[in-house]
């Protein structure tokens, strides 16, 4: 099969996801001159702050420098676990392995409960986002991939209460219709939504809460002021007590610290033609979602329908066309599932993820602009719960609770100004990594 017959005649270089609700800005208004929080981005971070903030009565005004749900809150995979993914590129010994060794009881919850404070949301707004709690399946690399696996079940289930449990590979299609891994692991607590309709629905929540929306509004600058913070804006400025960042893979020149401590990486991500079968027949029991240990990770999953396989990952580490993102993708596709050769692609799309240099989520303060940033690809329920958490903080002041993610050291780099010049190199030098290590397990 060339690369030109995978894509279907009907194919659009845009997500999936935009066929069920696509980002407008209906629900704009213009900013008013005076406000008690100014949100700059209106992702899952921001909107999840504006709405706490409102539902203990202090008034928030969201920026937009784009349409509603133009980023990377549509665009993502919509997978959700709560707490197996912190620390999880934490290896060796290092000052912030320590750390997070240290405190890995209080990071793991706060991992925990932000799959808590998700599902919350969208049961007490009523948010319709085709939610499942299927569980997750991460393949195994290699067999060492699976013993290094094998090792943290442990934590996972005491710290986050994961259901996590070893699958060896002779069981493994239990849970995967493939042979491609080494065995892998399960968490029962996991699954995925759609993450258009969560955000459509998030949205709407922040606007019947009375936050003010404004879409295709940028924050261009930020000036203290006697009483807190002056936004300046194409449509005047805007006065504030605090001011909320959440622009997380999408961070700027508005926050030059900020920028540089977050690193804006690539995803992409393709969907198929409807399945001649219904995905949880043919390729995934149940519905889980699924991972992989690579390096250059794959991430994978039905659609909330069945119908279709949403199939994700680093095809590249930078922004790439379809025509060379999506040919990547279905052979890393169709390596794991031969079955699907043939079948094609009738989306591919791409957004940012923010690492940090520590690879752990961020909330804080930096010159007395409150911030929620950097969750490694792991962003629905993460930046849901950082929002709620930074809202509480501010609403509650004194006498707010201490978050155990707040206020943790947020790292830099004297080699990195906050343009990712590295991120084709560090592709390059992950891919060969994996390539030696599946060739040594073979």
């Amino acid at each position: 099969m060339r690369p030109s017959d995978i894509f279907h005649p009907a194919f659009r270089a845009l997500p999936w996801w935009w066929e069920a609700w696509t980002p407008s800005n209906a629900l704009s208004q213009d900013p008013p001159a005076r406000t008690d929080v100014v949100i700059v981005g209106a992702g899952y971070g921001g909107l999840s702050t504006a709405l706490e903030l409102r539902r203990n009565g202090v008034d928030a005004v969201v920026l937009e420098r784009g349409d509603f749900g133009v980023g990377a809150s549509t665009r993502n995979g919509g997978m959700i676990s709560g707490g197996t993914n912190l620390g999880k590129g934490l290896g060796g010994k290092s000052p912030i392995a320590d750390e997070f060794e240290r405190n890995k009881a209080a990071l793991m919850g706060a991992g925990a409960d932000s799959l808590s404070v998700l599902e919350d949301i969208i049961a007490r707004e009523g948010i319709d986002c085709g939610l499942h709690r299927t569980g997750r399946f991460i393949g195994a690399w290699t067999p060492r991939h699976y013993d290094d696996l094998a090792s943290k079940v442990e934590t996972y289930n005491t710290y986050a209460n994961a259901g996590a449990s070893m699958v060896p590979r002779e069981r493994q299609r239990e849970l995967i219709a493939s042979d491609y891994y080494f065995g892998g692991m399960q968490a029962t607590r996991a699954g995925h939504l759609h993450p258009a309709l969560y955000y459509k629905g998030l949205l709407e929540a922040a606007h019947r809460a009375g936050a003010v929306l404004c879409a295709q509004v940028e924050a261009e600058r930020l000036e203290k002021t006697a009483t807190g913070w002056r936004v300046l804006t194409a449509k005047g400025p805007v006065e504030a007590r605090e001011v909320v960042v959440a622009t997380n893979g999408y961070t700027g020149d508005l926050t030059p610290r900020l920028k540089r401590r977050v690193v804006p990486v690539a995803s992409h991500i393709i969907a198929t033609e409807e399945l001649p079968e219904p995905a949880d027949k043919l390729l995934i029991p149940n519905m889980r979602a699924v991972g992989d240990t690579k390096r250059v990770l794959t991430y994978y999953r039905a659609s909330p329908d069945g119908k279709r396989l949403i199939f994700g990952g680093r095809a590249r580490f930078t922004a790439a066309p379809p025509e060379v993102s999506a040919p990547a993708l279905y052979t890393y596709m169709t390596d794991r599932f031969p079955q699907l050769k043939g079948i094609r692609i009738t989306h591919a799309w791409t957004g940012n993820v923010a690492f940090a240099l520590d690879q752990m989520p961020h909330m804080g303060m930096d010159e007395g602009v409150h911030y929620l940033l950097a969750c490694n690809g792991n962003g629905v329920a993460m930046m849901t719960y950082l929002g709620t958490q930074t809202a509480k903080k501010i609403a509650g002041g004194s006498n707010a609770a201490v978050n155990p993610l707040d206020g943790r050291p947020f790292p830099d780099h004297a080699l990195y100004n906050g343009e990712p010049w590295f991120l084709p190199i560090v592709g390059a030098w992950y891919r060969t990594r994996d390539w030696l290590d599946r060739k040594r397990a073979a």
